[in-house]
């Protein structure tokens, strides 16, 4: 049987924990349609006396999980909650169809993408416990998955212009043209303004996100009235994320707003 150590990982895609492929390979051998393949193998060689078909059915059974433990879409789809679609497959072609982790390997090294990579990895373990917590609980914080996926987009689209703006800072002679720096905005301290904010913005956020995983268990073991109430809770706190991204990343014209946004 293949192990999720084999599987070979794409350039730049961190090493994952072996919780994390633990956890697929559970996932792998629980899958419905192995477990089906099984039932109905097991049927048949009861009906017909052939054991040969149980050596079928073991073979086809550890030939899905072999190809389940080599698919990067069931890892995400495991561990990040994305949906698994064939039509994932096909490559982002520019910034607004590339994912938040892709996007944050693009900028510099340093505090910033230290800080929002960490933010990430945040809301990763968050979507993995809405993903684990019962149907009960999911029903309940059906909103709070797409929210938490908007604050990862604008968490990182502060970032980026954060960046642009300290290159502007660092380097005033090759950007005194930009189209996209007028009047008052172009001045020493206006930048510093929007670097000090756009910081403020991001370690704010990163505060924000810690709890949101304990937060998510105890609406999974709360009673029906307590876990909407919670989840109402917590929803209001992404908003509140979402909204303060949403004026910082309006009110820095460091650069054009992306496509889609």
């Amino acid at each position: 049987m293949n192990n999720p150590d084999d599987r070979p990982e794409a350039p730049g895609e961190r090493r994952r924990s072996p919780e994390e492929r633990r956890r697929v390979t559970q996932r792998a051998f629980l899958r419905p349609m192995g477990l089906f393949v099984i039932a109905i193998g097991s049927i048949f060689s009861a009906l017909t006396m052939s054991w040969w078909v149980v050596g079928l059915t073991l073979a086809t059974y550890a030939a899905l999980v072999f190809l389940a433990v080599r698919d990067p879409l069931f890892w995400a789809h495991v561990l990040e909650g994305r949906e698994y679609r064939v039509e994932t497959r096909l490559v982002p072609s520019g910034d607004e169809e590339a994912s938040p982790e892709q996007r944050v390997r693009r900028l510099p090294q340093g505090d910033t993408r230290r800080k929002v990579e960490h933010a990430l990895e945040l809301h990763r373990r968050t979507m993995v416990a809405i993903e684990e917590s019962g149907d009960g609980a999911r029903t309940v914080l059906a909103d709070t998955s797409p929210k938490l996926r908007g604050v990862a987009g604008r968490l990182v689209d502060v970032a980026e212009r954060r960046e642009k703006v300290a290159k502007i800072i660092r380097d005033p002679e090759n950007h005194a043209g930009s189209p996209h720096r007028e009047d008052s905005d172009a001045n020493p301290t206006g930048l510093e303004n929007e670097l000090r904010a756009a910081d403020e913005a991001i370690s704010r956020t990163v505060e924000k996100l810690s709890p949101l995983r304990s937060k998510v268990v105890r609406v999974s073991v709360e009673s029906r009235g307590a876990a909407q109430e919670a989840a109402a809770m917590l929803n209001a706190d992404l908003d509140e994320m979402k909204l303060r991204l949403d004026a910082l990343r309006s009110n820095t014209p460091s650069s054009p707003e992306p496509p889609g946004q």
